[in-house]
């Protein structure tokens, strides 16, 4: 915060308080500096409301901005009075326009820091002790560094408001509270030392010992030190966090004119990471449907063997799990996206001679919404990669396609299925297998709310709200997001679990975490609700499903898997399900799974029409699990 004596060009005029109170008398400048001080706390414990108050404390900062201008006579002239005027009507527009304001407070916040980080070296040239001076620098290059890290990760400008203005009120109405008690008891302001030519910071000085003069500047100097050391480590992290994100080449920008068919090639490349044994990997765009049927671009990998022989392949259309929902969390931008640790069984897929296509979905990779948890969305990327795998040159692909999915790939395996007969009849779809499905969204949300709240439900509830409230027109962020979240959410959205920018989502969420929720309502209820219940995957399906989970899943609750295996008998499917004792989320699909062989011969079966036990239901009873 600014003194009073410095030249009123170098005032900044969202903050009037300071310039205000530098000449105020004692009483009242204890009064102020206790309620900054608290003001301040209340910035850093409470990084949400903190936007709130942050708003109204800039909207009516300009306001007495304006207002000191007219009561000082500063507002002499017709320019003077249209400028003093326009920064009342724009405190009376940032208040009235709150909501608006909020969203756009993380931009305004971000270029204020740095204007008060170049007037801070302004104060380092103008005036002061060279400990201030010193101070002064390393508190303008902090509010800097903070100021260009805030465009960078926005949803960060939380925190940024949460540290450096909650300190820097805080630290202020310490300074002006310290001044107040120190004119009460030093010399006074009528003692022919103050008149014109002292203020309250000359009347402290005055008071202050040698020895507290002594120790007032070892202060600055140690925060001096922690201001830079501050800086550099945002900017090393800000470098650490860039460099760990993966790159979305040309490859995957569509061109300028793409055919309106969906399910068409549109280029091929070589895939540059991991191969399995005996197998090429080829990287696909292609032209897809997006989960309201408008064009969309795509992309997947197709692994298919080295020596493929005569005959046209067997397909397995493989449907990833979570990985986020930004471009660059598309699994074909991973080294290793193709390998057994990544597909199931991948390599005695490749073995039996089978062609594996696994879709990043649309939004991944190429542009577009992530249909994250929305069937037809992820159903038709899925389909599409397997029509345009068909047009590379060089490999004959057979109609027989089987939809492998884990998680969220369960729940787009089993809309594959669904939706197949009429969107891609030419395809044969012979089954499903699932491992850990996200069946029913609705119910996966509604068991998961009533969890304690935590940082990576935060996350998730974002992987889902986003993209929802981007492809359905009556699901609005506003109804079920914080005022001043929007931005915090969505941020959460571009980052992926796998880079080291999924620390910026975690420590936001921890921010605000410690405040009030970033949620509102009942996320199960209202327009979000009834589409999330829209999206579950409730068949007919009419060919084989294989379905497996393990009982100590520590995402998508056994009891839901073991409903919906239920209802999958009521309605008279067939279906093998397979429940592996100790088993959490990922384990079914890594090796050395139990589950590994059981998927190859049901596959196999499933394919070729072989003999094998296809239906538990009729084996065991309806809900009766096989205790594998």
């Amino acid at each position: 915060m600014v003194s009073g004596e410095r030249p009123q060009h170098a005032q900044r005029r969202w903050s009037a308080l300071p310039r205000l109170i530098a000449r105020a008398p004692a009483p009242i400048a204890v009064t102020v500096g206790a309620v900054a001080l608290l003001l301040g706390l209340l910035i850093v414990t409470r990084p949400l409301t903190s936007l709130v108050v942050l708003t109204v404390y800039i909207g009516l900062s300009a306001i007495l901005s304006g207002l000191a201008d007219f009561a000082r006579g500063r507002a002499d002239s017709w320019t003077s009075r249209i400028i003093a005027g326009a920064w009342i009507l724009l405190g009376v527009a940032i208040l009235a326009g709150l909501g608006r304001s909020l969203e756009a407070l993380p931009e305004v916040l971000a270029v204020l820091l740095i204007l008060g980080g170049l007037a801070s070296g302004y104060d380092a040239i103008s005036r002061g002790r060279i400990s201030s001076r010193v101070l002064a620098i390393a508190w303008g290059a902090a509010q800097i560094v903070f100021g260009i890290l805030a465009l960078t990760w926005p949803d960060v400008t939380v925190l940024v408001v949460a540290i450096v203005f909650g300190v820097r009120t805080a630290v202020f109405g310490l300074t002006t509270l310290s001044r107040g008690i120190l004119t009460l008891r030093g010399p006074r302001a009528d003692d022919g030392r103050a008149g014109e030519q002292a203020d309250a910071g000359e009347v402290a000085d005055a008071a202050m010992s040698a020895r507290a003069r002594f120790w007032t500047a070892a202060g600055r100097y140690a925060l001096s030190f922690v201001l830079v050391g501050a800086s550099i480590g945002g900017w090393w992290l800000n470098d650490w966090v860039n460099q760990g994100s993966s790159v979305v080449d040309a490859f995957y920008d569509p061109p300028a004119v793409v055919p309106y068919e969906h399910g068409r090639l549109i280029r091929a490349d070589d895939f540059v990471g991991q191969h399995p044994p005996d197998g090429e990997v080829t990287r696909i765009l292609y032209t897809t449907r997006d989960a309201m049927g408008q064009p969309a671009v795509a992309s997947a990998l197709v692994i298919a063997p080295e020596d493929r022989g005569p005959g046209a392949r067997p397909v397995i259309a493989w449907n990833h799990g979570t990985t986020g929902v930004a471009r660059g969390c598309a699994p074909s931008l991973r080294d290793a996206s193709a390998t057994r640790w990544a597909i199931p069984a991948l390599n005695d897929a490749i073995d039996r001679g089978w062609v594996v296509v696994a879709s990043d979905y649309t939004g991944q990779g190429a542009p577009g919404v992530f249909p994250y948890l929305i069937g037809r969305g992820e159903a038709q990327s899925s389909l599409d990669a397997v029509l345009a795998a068909r047009e590379l040159e060089g490999l004959a692909l057979s109609p027989r396609t089987i939809a492998w999915g884990h998680s969220q790939g369960g729940h787009a395996a089993l809309w594959m299925s669904e939706v197949a007969e009429t969107y891609a009849p030419d395809l044969d779809m012979r089954g499903t297998a699932v491992i850990a499905p996200v069946a029913d969204p609705r119910a996966l949300a509604g068991e998961l709310l009533t969890r304690d709240d935590d940082v990576l439900l935060s996350i998730l509830t974002a992987w889902v709200l986003v993209p929802y409230a981007d492809t359905y027109s009556d699901v609005d962020l506003d109804r079920y997001v914080a005022p001043g979240g929007e931005t915090i959410v969505r941020e959460m959205t571009q980052r992926c679990p796998t880079e080291p920018g999924v620390v910026v989502s975690v420590a936001t969420a921890l921010g605000v975490s410690e405040d009030r929720p970033l949620y509102l309502g009942d996320l199960t209820a209202g327009p979000l609700g009834e589409r999330l219940a829209e999206n579950a995957a409730r068949g007919p399906w009419g060919t084989p499903l294989l379905v497996t989970w393990g009982d100590a899943d520590e995402v998508v609750p056994p009891r839901l898997q073991e409903e919906f295996v239920e209802q999958l008998c009521e309605d008279g499917e067939r279906v093998r399900w397979a429940v592996y004792g100790g088993y959490e989320h990922l384990e079914p699909l890594l090796p050395p799974s139990r589950f590994l062989g059981l998927l190859i011969s049901w596959t196999d079966a499933v394919m070729n029409e072989r003999p094998f036990p296809l239906d538990d239901c009729a084996r065991y009873g309806v809900g009766e699990g096989s205790g594998s």
